[in-house]
């Protein structure tokens, strides 16, 4: 988990290893008694545990999509926590690994709503590299113990990350899947961009998520802005 900062022998400030226009959006936020809390107990964390994901993609989403390049949020809650399923973006795996029932789910939507066939494997980074911010309000996760991570400062972070995107841009699309991500909706503008609602794609939720048709919806208002569509088909 050192990987994950770099830290001056004297100086409290802690510099997490993310993309350049993300850290000056958010330098302040490094700073603060939470973050530097939150640093101190992931490293005690990674002395007791295994944690996913890796040090170096826990961030993934931000590096993948800079701030400027965002058009699209689609806010998870906290990472895979099965050995190699977590890459830092929300219901994604990396190849070779199966799909999670949710990501399942999604492509049904997808292919109901825009006729795309899923991929064969579920990395969703053809998303991010288009703009899709694929984020989870937690970052971190103990190995088989889901929302383990839950209360240690990530969602300060998380919060204050969807906080820039509503203050500092327009015309973003915000997809919030289920109870937790319809929680956050009070950060945003909706003067200034798109929520669009459904249950969670999980089994357990998925007959309210089925036909929300949030994929094409999302693209004409992209379109009807002036922006460029998301070509939601990955190779």
């Amino acid at each position: 988990m050192n990987d994950l900062f770099n830290q001056n022998n004297l100086d409290i400030k802690i510099e997490p290893k993310i993309e350049e226009s993300w850290k000056e959006v958010l330098k302040d936020e490094f700073s603060k008694l939470y973050f530097v809390e939150l640093k101190k107990f992931l490293i005690e964390e990674k002395k007791k545990y295994r944690i996913f994901p890796p040090g170096n993609l826990i961030f993934n989403a931000y590096n993948l999509t800079p701030f400027y390049k965002v058009k699209v949020v689609i806010l998870g809650q906290d990472p895979y926590h099965g050995f190699g399923q977590a890459h830092g973006l929300c219901f994604s795996v990396p190849k070779g690994v199966p799909k999670p029932p949710s990501l399942i789910n999604i492509f049904k939507e997808l292919k109901d709503d825009l006729n795309i066939d899923p991929p064969n494997h579920g990395d969703l980074t053809q998303w991010a590299l288009q703009g899709v911010f694929l984020i989870n309000a937690i970052l971190t996760v103990r190995e088989n113990q889901a929302s383990s991570h839950r209360n240690k400062g990530w969602e300060n972070f998380t919060d204050a990350t969807i906080k820039a995107l509503s203050s500092k841009r327009e015309n973003l699309v915000f997809l919030l899947w289920g109870k937790f991500a319809q929680e956050k909706k009070y950060l945003i503008d909706q003067h200034k961009h798109l929520v669009l609602e459904a249950a969670h794609p999980s089994p357990y939720s998925a007959a309210g998520f089925f036909g929300c048709r949030h994929f094409s919806k999302t693209n004409e208002y992209l379109v009807s802005k002036g922006i460029s569509p998301i070509n939601w088909k990955i190779d």
